[in-house]
């Protein structure tokens, strides 16, 4: 984990601290299958079946630092795979925050809640949903989320988001082939960035 936590750093995509500490903390070979442990800490995406991938450490990185995620805050997780990023996101809002990690195919919601039992203290502050997240977190009012994470390609930002994002909160998503951040500024109103020269899997 050490050469790649210097390669991201080299290649100017791993700035903050909290996202090193979480990197350090919470090994990415504990999150892929078994026959891919040897690429774990190469910066490339890997198969964990169904069409799906756990995505190259740069692109996780890029988006996190775009999310400017902050202790103690709620996060929506969308796509959350192999749970890895969700690990990561529970590391940096520690005790005080929550995360909310969506994951619609059934056998990956398996998957990364399995991957997460081996980090009982990261784990607890996770609520994981095995369904869509195109309908929100259920059972909390608008503007209850700090941050909003998508890890696969979307066709459309579910409006449900943009209410339950709090005044000030960002979203950090894939679509077509950029990445885009925005940040809420009122009701209604965001502030948006494109980041071209990715690529996703399609959000289900």
């Amino acid at each position: 984990m050490d050469e790649l936590i210097k390669l991201l750093k080299t290649k100017g995509v791993l700035k903050s601290d909290s996202i090193t500490s979480a990197l350090w903390n919470v090994d990415r070979a504990d999150f892929v299958r078994k026959e891919e442990k040897i690429f774990a800490y190469d910066d490339v995406p890997l198969p964990i079946g169904h069409g799906q991938t756990i995505s190259q450490p740069y692109t996780v990185v890029f988006m996190l630092e775009l999310l400017e995620v902050k202790k103690g805050q709620i996060v929506l997780d969308a796509g959350f795979g192999s749970g890895w990023q969700s690990a990561l996101l529970s590391h940096i809002v520690g005790e005080e925050g929550k995360v909310f990690a969506f994951e619609i195919v059934k056998e990956l919601c398996s998957f990364g809640k399995n991957n997460l039992k081996k980090y009982p203290r990261l784990e607890k502050n996770i609520s994981f949903f095995c369904e869509s997240a195109k309908e929100g977190v259920p059972g909390i009012p608008d503007r209850s989320l700090d941050r909003i994470i998508a890890a696969a390609r979307m066709r459309e930002v579910p409006e449900v988001w943009k209410k339950q994002l709090k005044e000030g909160g960002i979203m950090v998503y894939p679509l077509k082939e950029s990445i885009f951040k925005e940040k809420k500024k009122t009701e209604g109103i965001f502030e948006k960035q494109e980041f071209p020269g990715f690529v996703f899997v399609p959000f289900v």
